[in-house]
């Protein structure tokens, strides 16, 4: 006899980045997002911000088990930032980023954003934004 629940997902833990140098990308998410690197089980290394992290696989040599096809810059990631978007421009031009284009408006998780692209080491689209107006 099988028992049925509803499964209610609360928040996400961790997401894993197949990347081709770990090291360039501590570097980059560190002094760019100003991420914190964490070593962790056997010398693997994430990258830690808030209550979440990124685990870093590298290609050709990635933790079991792992994601179907896992390809350096297939990601699309957008995390939420304190400073405004429109102030991170000229910091990110500064860390020799390049940003993608002029901010614009999106639809978050929680209602509008104001978002700016740029891509990391491997080229996956980095996302940084801000709530319009206080979310929830």
């Amino acid at each position: 006899m099988y028992r049925f629940i509803v499964i209610k997902v609360d928040s996400l833990d961790h997401l894993v980045l197949t990347v081709k140098d770990i090291n360039a990308t501590v570097a980059f998410y560190c002094r760019v997002l100003g991420m914190e690197v964490v070593t962790f089980s056997e010398g693997r290394k994430a990258l830690k911000f808030g209550r979440q992290k990124i685990n870093l696989h590298e290609y050709g040599n990635e933790f079991e088990p792992k994601a179907h096809n896992p390809t350096p810059g297939a990601a699309d990631l957008c995390f939420i930032i304190q400073q405004p978007v429109e102030e991170v421009i000229e910091y990110l031009l500064q860390c020799g980023v390049v940003v993608l284009g002029e901010p614009v408006h999106r639809t978050g998780a929680n209602g509008s954003i104001i978002s700016i692209y740029f891509r990391d080491p491997d080229l996956n689209l980095i996302e940084v934004s801000n709530y319009l107006n206080s979310p929830g």
